[in-house]
């Protein structure tokens, strides 16, 4: 027996049994509803294993999940929560992320989402510090922001504000994805929840009096000896073309490393770039400089133009090419601390956009060569005169 309200589209139904009547009552919701409730009867079963608190929970058709406790009364308050949840329609399985530690999520990141990227060999670095860190052995699940901020604080006395915030954007970017692609849908990310270290100006550092000169010395190229051994000079030959390349045209140490023969029109001054940094393609005009620098490269039809050099040979190379400089100048009587000290690679491009900056006073213009998308960025390579903007204006 029994009647079916329209307005609350509910059927219920009294079960004529040797029970009382009043705790069988049956509450079946309709199809629009997600769960089938039971009152009067506890959906969760809690049984002792071993020295835990098992508790299960059990509904056909919409879900079955299991939690193991210390003690019996988690166990209920656990079940209890879920039950709420699943009434409501909000439940949300978090089994697959209670399981699954950080250091396994990175290692299934490293193979599935890293190696997509451009930046797949710096990105596994990253993972791999993240790996030896004790936040590695949590689960997901129990990782929380607080977490996150603290080793944030200890990290900061260790590496700059930008190597943080690199880290970071692993592990959040890793979040998203375990929830949106690996099934963990109810796991939250906890790098929204902190802040992010604010980043410190951007580097400008440029060449001091005689350090170029003493730069590109140490960049020679050495032969082998009779014995077989490298000289105290450069063992990459490729490694000052790429230098004065980088200071003739401003780009990146990735951008050299992909640019390929055929792209590059010798004829025409122009080397095109299909892949950059910001994922946008662009031609890069060539100096008279930049054109000898390629004319003295061993020249194939295809290929790359810095065939089999990869970006950390090259980064190491630099480093040893800035110390043998470095030693040089102190053994010629230098005394300066800060000469070719904290030299970057990366720091030619800002030397580059700096020089070029004289050359091409339009920033639009001075953009189209650097790569760069936001003109904003390039204002700190403009430091015109009032006198000379005064002639210009009339």
């Amino acid at each position: 027996m029994g009647f079916e309200p329209t307005t609350l589209g509910i059927t219920i139904r009294v079960l004529r049994t040797c029970e009382p009547a009043t705790k069988r009552l049956r509450l079946i919701l309709d199809r629009r509803c997600p769960a089938c409730v039971l009152l009067g009867r506890n959906m969760a079963t809690i049984r002792k294993r071993g020295d835990s608190w098992q508790s299960r929970i059990q509904i056909k058709g919409v879900a079955e999940v299991a939690k193991t406790f210390s003690n019996r009364q988690d166990a209920e308050a656990w079940a209890k929560v879920t039950e709420a949840e699943i009434i409501r329609g909000v439940f949300i399985k978090r089994s697959d992320a209670e399981r699954t530690t950080l250091g396994e999520a990175l290692d299934k990141y490293a193979k599935e989402v890293t190696p997509n990227k451009r930046g797949a060999y710096q990105e596994l670095h990253r993972i791999n510090a993240w790996n030896r860190d004790k936040l590695a052995k949590k689960s997901l699940a129990s990782l929380r922001g607080v977490d996150f901020a603290t080793w944030r604080d200890n990290r900061l006395k260790v590496v700059s504000t930008a190597t943080v915030r690199l880290e970071l954007a692993v592990i959040s970017n890793l979040f998203n994805v375990a929830r949106k692609e690996w099934g963990m849908d109810g796991l939250n990310n906890p790098i929204e929840g902190i802040r992010l270290p604010s980043v410190s100006n951007a580097r400008s550092r440029v060449f001091y009096d005689g350090e170029e000169v003493l730069l590109l010395a140490a960049l020679d190229a050495s032969d082998r000896d009779s014995q077989g051994r490298f000289g105290k000079s450069c063992r990459n030959g490729y490694l000052k073309p790429m230098v004065l390349l980088a200071l003739e045209t401003a780009m990146r140490r990735g951008e050299l490393l992909g640019m390929r023969w055929e792209d590059v029109r010798l004829k025409d001054r122009v080397v095109f770039l299909p892949t950059t940094k910001n994922g946008q393609s662009r031609s890069v005009p060539l100096s008279t400089k930049a054109v000898e620098v390629l004319n003295g490269l061993p020249r194939k039809l295809y290929g790359a133009v810095f065939d089999g050099v990869t970006d950390n040979a090259v980064k190491l190379a630099y480093i040893r090419a800035v110390k043998r400089a470095r030693g040089a100048y102190i053994e010629a009587g230098g005394d300066d601390p800060r000469m070719l000290v904290d030299l970057h690679f990366h720091d030619l491009r800002h030397i580059a956009v700096t020089r070029l900056a004289e050359r091409l006073p339009n920033i639009v213009e001075l953009a189209a060569v650097s790569g760069h998308t936001d003109v904003r960025m390039l204002k700190r390579y403009y430091h015109p005169k009032a006198e000379e903007l005064a002639l210009k204006i009339g």
